[in-house]
Parts: C-alpha cells; sequence; structure tokens
C-alpha cells in the first residue's frame, strides 16, 4: 500500500494523544491533545551497562596505576579488552569462591603473572570485596616487570602482596596456596603452574594457557595423518588434546576440573580456561578410571606430556 492512501495517524504518548489527518482534497488537520507542560523524560538507552564486578568508579586507583584508566575512571579504548578480560576471570572465581576456606588468612600465587593486571584484580576482589586477609606471591622472570610491580604495590599500599623474580619451577611458598592462577602462561610453563598447583595441593587452580607447542612436535599418531598433513588443523587439534589431557591428569589427582571459554575468541584466540578444584573426598575409583583413561589417550597420540613428567619427578615443592 502506498503511503499516499493513509488518511489519519495517532500518536499515543503518557502525556495525551496527538492525531494528523488528511482529507480527499488533501486538506490537513492536526488535534493536539498532548499536555504541553509535562516534564521532558529521558529517553532510556536500549545498550545496558555492563554490572562489572570491579567496577572502575569504585577501584579507579589501582586501574589507573596499570595504565588501564585515567584518573577520572575512563577506561582507555585500547585497555577495553583488558579490562573485561579480569572481570571475567574475577566472576569464573566468584562462581568457585565458596570453595576456598571460608575463614583464616588465604594464600594465593600468580605464576607467570607478567604486568601483573589480574593479580591486583583478585587482591582488589579478595582484600576490598570480600574482606579477606592475604598473602599473595606474583612471579615472573622479568626484573624490569616485578620493580615495576613492587612499586605500584607499595604504592597503593597492598599489605600482604609481593612480587619475586624467578623462574616458577624454583618457586616456593612458606605456605601450601589456596588458589593458584596464572593467564596465558607460555606452553609447558602451564604445566609447571598445574604441577606447582598439584604437589602443593592447592584447593582452587585456574589456568588458561598459551601457545601449545609440545604436542604439535612430539605426537606420533598414524590414525590422525588425515589431520597431521594441515599444519593448521594439527595445531587446533593439538591445542584441544593437550588442555584436554591436562583436565584429565587434575582430575586424577583429585579435581573437579571444568574447561571454559574465558573471553570472546575475537578478542584473544587463547580463551579458554581450566578451573579446577580439589574434591573434599577423593574417590579412588575415579580417580583411577581418570589415570588410565588418562594413559590411554597418551599412548594413542604417542606422548609423554610435560606434567606428567613433572608430578612423576618430587615431592611437593
Amino acid at each position: 500500500m502506498a503511503f499516499e492512501e493513509y488518511r489519519q495517524t495517532n500518536i499515543i504518548t503518557s502525556d495525551g494523544e496527538c492525531s494528523l489527518m488528511i482529507s480527499k482534497k488533501k486538506k490537513i488537520a492536526l488535534i493536539n491533545n498532548i499536555n504541553k507542560n509535562a516534564p521532558a523524560i529521558k529517553a532510556e538507552e536500549h545498550n545496558r551497562k555492563k554490572n562489572y564486578i570491579i567496577d572502575v568508579s569504585e577501584h579507579a586507583d589501582f586501574l589507573s596505576a596499570l595504565g588501564i584508566c585515567d584518573k577520572q575512571g575512563r577506561i582507555y579504548d585500547k585497555k577495553q579488552p583488558k579490562y573485561r578480560q579480569i572481570n571475567r576471570f574475577v566472576e569464573l572465581l566468584l562462581d568457585i569462591y565458596p570453595s576456598l576456606p571460608k575463614q583464616g588468612q588465604l594464600t594465593v600465587c600468580d605464576l607467570c603473572c607478567g604486568k601483573s593486571y589480574l593479580t591486583f584484580a583478585i587482591y582488589y576482589f579478595l582484600t576490598k570485596l570480600k574482606g579477606r586477609q592475604i598473602q599473595m606471591f606474583g612471579v615472573d622472570l622479568k626484573a624490569d616487570v616485578v620493580e615495576y610491580c613492587t612499586n605500584v604495590a607499595r604504592d597503593l599500599g597492598c599489605e600482604g602482596l609481593s612480587f619475586i623474580c624467578a623462574d616458577i619451577s624454583a618457586f616456593k611458598s612458606e605456605r601450601a596456596p589456596d588458589l593458584v592462577v596464572s593467564l596465558h602462561a607460555c606452553d609447558t610453563a602451564t604445566d609447571v603452574v598445574l604441577s606447582y598447583a598439584i604437589k602443593n595441593r592447592a584447593k582452587v587452580v585456574m589456568s588458561t594457557p598459551c601457545c601449545h607447542h609440545e604436542m604439535n612436535r612430539t605426537m606420533k599418531c598414524s590414525s590422525l595423518s588425515f589431520i597431521e598433513r594441515h599444519s593448521i588443523l594439527k595445531q587446533k587439534l593439538c591445542d584441544a588434546a593437550t588442555d584436554a589431557l591436562r583436565a584429565l591428569r587434575l582430575e586424577s589427582e583429585g579435581y573437579e576440573v571444568e574447561v571454559m571459554e574465558l573471553i570472546d575468541p575475537e578478542e584473544t584466540p587463547k580463551n579458554v580456561m581450566i578451573r579446577a578444584v580439589k574434591s573434599e573426598r577423593i574417590r579412588p575409583g575415579k580417580t583411577q578410571a581418570a589415570l588410565e583413561e588418562y594413559n590411554r589417550a597418551c599412548n594413542l597420540l604417542g606422548v609423554s606430556p610435560t606434567l606428567d613428567k613433572l608430578l612423576r619427578d618430587g615431592q611437593p615443592s
């Protein structure tokens, strides 16, 4: 139907009605019964504001110190993905927070902490939002990064937060960790993180792996040659298989394990989170079944993962 065929339009508002009519002779009549003195109402936005756990309006001090936002609390455009990433990590921590000890001081280790965006976010979540007393360690090999983070922690008055320049394979804490985290620990560094957590019986482990090179170099499985001949498909297979084996190995040590998406894959392809919670009651039958499945999978793929070697090599560090 053409627009010209319409003869009347009614506009209905909360403050009255308005009618626009057109006669057969094209004469226009307007009847306006809308209250002109009614107060203006601000139109609501269609895009709802995301409620973040680490709200920039409340925690702008540490976010500003780390260069994520300015002093007025405006997130820099280039840091929006990082802001969303640390909030997502904290959301996943909130889900399993009840699995941590209910009372007393918590011991937290962030291994391969880098510039420690995540370290400070977890510290603020536990101390400011949950009111917990914690002893937290950020460990990294880069001396300049550790010095920078130490200065930020001192300036912010973060009691109980220490940064250590060391190889994570040599790191030791006085108390067994309650929570072990890592964000994008490269290749077998993730295995070092997981072995440290397992050996020290950490209550909760949260790790996002990165750069899966080991299996790509060592896998020998003739049954999968049709995938191996395509390098991009082989890499995707190795990425998934490596983390699946890590999850099984954690299960064999008495952990309940979830593998999930950390952040939108458009922001980073390294978006897999391995989250493990130590079971309160270990069921030998279940852990043995997981270990047997793990060994069968390793035999099928022809691999000897670093995580398994680390767990066989010694006692808790």
